[in-house]
């Protein structure tokens, strides 16, 4: 049942289940992610076999047609959302000049098919721990609607979740780039050092800043700033949060050194930015 919002009276149209069994698959108008913890399952995904061993997550479209053959002592929670649940609130402003309102893009390669294999990303021993937190917090969230800022929050989580599965399915051959792409990605919020990532690739700084060039096109730790000021924007665009918030949820540790990094690689302030990329991300 979707939820009604007790601080602003309204119908949001998301749903946590923390005991998923796969029986009704997929929810009618429904985007679904279902983390599954424990045990295994196989069937068929539009017509192509499928099989998903803990850990493991399965994204599902609404028009996807699947079909669960065998489950094995699985465990599993869901998170469902509709789709105008990635829509960005309304600004007053914005009124009068845009028929919709800025979209979460983060994670919808996921469900789209193409390529059939994007439905169940590749889960690492170092993303799991990090997933299941999230998926924990978002359910949390779902069910206490703790403050009035409740909505925000499950939309900060799930784009943090989308945003690490794109980039698993994007790094499923693990170089010693791509070990540290994963740890930049599991732990951007935290303090992280360039020994850290030396350590992570167990090279040199002079190999992995030359690696990491021919990569990405920036250096290990250049690449870190891109990669948080990346979901700060993100963050800004879709959510309510606060700047200190934004700051501390992508590993700055002040909210000034945050502002004054956003400023001077993007050129523009991040409230200044917050305010034009909600009334144009729509037009892009």
């Amino acid at each position: 049942m979707p939820q009604i919002d007790r601080y602003k009276n309204r119908t949001v149209y998301i749903e946590f289940a923390a005991v998923e069994n796969l029986s009704i698959l997929p929810y009618p108008e429904r985007l679904t992610l279902i983390l599954i913890t424990s045990g295994s399952m196989s069937g068929t995904l539009n017509e192509r076999p499928i099989s998903i061993s803990a850990p493991g997550v399965l994204c599902l479209a609404e028009d996807d047609d699947i079909k669960v053959m065998e489950k094995h002592n699985i465990a599993a929670q869901s998170f469902r959302f509709h789709s105008e649940f990635l829509n960005t609130i309304t600004l007053s402003e914005m009124q009068g000049y845009f028929s919709t309102v800025p979209r979460i893009q983060t994670g919808l390669s996921l469900f789209q098919r193409d390529d059939p294999y994007t439905a169940a990303p590749h889960i690492t021993e170092i993303a799991y721990p990090l997933l299941f937190e999230w998926f924990f917090i978002l359910g949390m969230e779902v069910q206490a609607q703790s403050d009035a800022r409740w909505v925000c929050r499950v939309k900060k989580y799930l784009i943090q979740i989308l945003g690490l599965l794109e980039d698993l399915n994007r790094n499923s051959e693990q170089s010693p780039v791509d070990s540290v792409l994963e740890y930049i990605h599991t732990n951007y919020s935290n303090k992280i050092s360039l020994e850290d990532l030396t350590n992570c690739a167990h090279l040199n700084r002079v190999t992995l800043n030359k690696l990491f060039q021919d990569r990405c096109g920036n250096t290990a730790m250049g690449y870190l700033l891109s990669h948080r000021l990346k979901v700060a924007c993100e963050l800004l665009t879709h959510t309510g949060m606060k700047l200190d918030e934004i700051a501390r949820a992508t590993g700055f540790e002040y909210d000034t050194y945050f502002i004054k990094q956003f400023t001077a690689k993007k050129g523009i302030s991040p409230t200044k930015y917050r305010n034009i990329s909600r009334k144009f991300s729509t037009v892009q």
